[in-house]
C-alpha cells in the first residue's frame, strides 16, 4: 500500500497504526513530525513516535496524544544502535505504516521493517558533509532510496538526488508552517529588550549549526557597521556552534547578538526590520514562511527550496558570499522603495 497521490481520495485512517521514527533533531524535522502527529490523530490514526527522549521533551508528542517509545537514534553510528534495532523491530511488525525521518532513522527502520509493511521516508536535509562522512551518507542515501516504498523530499534538488540514488517512487513534499500566534508584546518593548530601539534590527532564526553558515552572516554584519545607526543582528536559536560563534563575534566586534532558544518568535518577527538567512542549504524552513506571513522583508541565500518559497518577495544571493549578503541587507534597510 502506498500513500495517495495529490488530489486523490485520502486513505481512511480509522485505527491505522502509524509508526513515526525520528532521529535527534531540534528544528524543522521535529516540528514537521509534530504536525503529522496532529493530523493523523485528528483523522483517527493510532500513532506511535519512536526517537530520542530529548525530541519528545521539545516537541511534546505524548502531550499531543501519540504514544512515544524512547530510542537513541543519533547522527552517527553507535553500539547502542543494536538495542535501537530490536526496539524498532518490535514496533514495526505491529504497524500498518512505518514513516522514518532523516537518513539515520530511515536506515535503521528500513533494516527491521517487514517487507509487507509500507515503508515511507521523508528526506528533510541534503548531504552537505565532506570526506568520510559524506561517503557514509551517500551510502545511506542509496540504501534508503532503494528500500523505501515512497520517498518524500522537501525540495526539488532532493527529489533529483534520491532518484539518482535509485529511488523509484519519489515525490515532492510541501511542508507548511502552522499559524503563527499574535505577538504578545509591543514592537517597542521587544526592541528595548534587545537594545535596538533606534537601530535597524536584523533577525536570523535557526539552530547554531554549520549548515546555517553564521560566520558569513557575522562577516556581512561587520560590513554594515558604518551605517548610522549601525544595524543590530540578532540570532534566535542554539546549537553546537554557539561557543565558536561567540568567540567569532567577540574577535571581530561584529554587531551581532546570540539570543539562544526563544519561545517568542512572533514577538521577534513583529519587532524586526528584515529577516536574513545565510544557509548553505535549506529544505522548506518554517521560520522563513513565518517571516513572510508576518510581512517581513527577506534577504537570504539561493539554495534548496528558498527560491520556491520566497519567489519575488525577497532578495536572494549565492551562499558563502559575504559581500552580496551585506549589499542586499544594506539595500533593504536604506531603500524606501523596497
Amino acid at each position: 500500500m502506498k500513500p495517495p497521490e495529490p488530489g486523490t481520495v485520502p486513505v481512511p485512517l480509522d485505527g491505522m497504526r502509524v509508526l513515526q521514527v525520528v532521529a535527534t533533531t531540534t528544528g524543522g524535522t521535529g516540528a514537521h513530525v509534530g504536525m503529522l502527529v496532529d493530523h493523523l490523530l485528528a483523522r483517527g490514526g493510532d500513532v506511535i513516535v519512536c526517537g530520542p527522549q530529548s525530541v519528545d521533551a521539545q516537541f511534546h508528542f505524548r502531550t499531543r496524544g501519540a504514544g512515544f517509545v524512547p530510542a537513541q537514534i543519533g547522527l552517527q553510528p553507535h553500539p547502542r544502535d543494536i538495542a535501537t534495532l530490536r526496539r524498532l523491530r518490535r514496533l514495526a511488525v505491529l504497524a500498518d505504516v512505518v514513516h522514518a525521518h532523516s537518513l539515520r532513522a530511515a536506515a535503521l527502520a528500513g533494516l527491521v521493517t517487514p517487507r509487507q509493511v509500507p515503508f515511507v521516508v521523508t528526506r528533510h536535509n541534503a548531504i552537505i558533509s565532506t570526506g568520510v562522512g559524506r561517503r557514509v551518507q551517500l551510502g545511506l542515501q542509496r540504501h534508503t532510496a532503494r528500500r523505501a516504498d515512497v520517498t518524500l523530499c522537501v525540495s526539488s534538488d532532493l527529489v533529483d538526488a534520491v532518484r539518482r540514488a535509485g529511488g523509484t517512487d519519489v515525490r515532492r513534499a510541501f511542508v507548511t508552517a502552522p499559524t503563527m500566534p499574535a505577538p504578545g508584546r509591543s514592537r517597542d518593548a521587544v526592541r528595548d529588550e534587545l537594545g535596538a530601539r533606534e537601530r535597524p534590527l536584523v533577525l536570523a532564526i535557526g539552530r547554531l549549526h554549520g549548515q546555517k553558515d553564521y560566520p558569513t552572516l557575522i562577516a556581512a554584519a561587520s560590513r554594515l557597521a558604518d551605517m548610522d545607526p549601525a544595524p543590530l543582528v540578532v540570532i534566535a536559536g542554539d546549537g553546537p556552534e554557539r561557543a565558536a560563534l561567540t568567540a567569532l563575534i567577540a574577535r571581530t566586534a561584529a554587531p551581532v547578538r546570540l539570543l539562544g532558544e526563544r519561545s517568542d518568535i512572533a514577538d521577534l518577527l513583529h519587532a524586526a526590520d528584515v529577516q536574513v538567512l545565510a544557509s548553505v542549504w535549506e529544505g522548506t524552513p518554517l521560520s522563513v514562511q513565518e517571516g513572510l506571513s508576518a510581512g517581513l522583508p527577506f534577504v537570504g541565500t539561493r539554495v534548496g527550496s528558498i527560491p520556491d518559497i520566497v519567489a519575488d518577495a525577497g532578495l536572494l544571493v549565492p551562499p558563502h558570499d559575504v559581500r552580496a549578503l551585506a549589499v542586499q541587507l544594506r539595500r533593504v534597510l536604506t531603500d524606501t522603495r523596497l
